[in-house]
């Protein structure tokens, strides 16, 4: 929910519990003691993904920790692990998406190796 504070906690929890047997899906956790405090979620895409040339590839879907723990290597190592999960499905490309108003993530990701493959606004509109 500190990720994602627009859904509901069950609808997460039930999400997640699909993920949990998916096997084209995984979740790493970060853990001290019984605390945890972070984690990243990755999956196989095979559709089309913006700026790749192969299929299936790995993306990240959502990554996070917990504020007390930033700038410590933390994110690094959960995103190395999804990246490693993907290189062992087959995966040549890893790919991941960032709002645009999220400069932050941006950072992180432009950081740890992406490159910027398009920006777009999507739109919705009722028939």
């Amino acid at each position: 929910l500190s990720l994602w504070p627009e859904n509901e906690e069950s609808e997460l929890k039930e999400e997640f519990i699909q993920l949990l047997s998916n096997p084209k899906a995984t979740i790493y956790l970060a853990q001290e003691s019984n605390q945890f405090f972070g984690f990243a979620q990755c999956q196989l895409r095979t559709d089309y993904v913006e700026g790749t040339e192969s299929s299936s590839v790995g993306y990240l879907e959502g990554i996070f920790v917990d504020e007390k723990y930033r700038g410590s290597g933390v994110a690094n190592l959960l995103l190395k692990s999804c990246e490693q999960w993907a290189k062992e499905q087959g995966c040549q490309e890893f790919a991941s998406d960032v709002e645009l108003h999220n400069s932050q993530s941006l950072n992180f990701h432009l950081k740890h190796g992406f490159t910027e493959a398009n920006r777009i606004i999507c739109l919705t509109k009722k028939l």
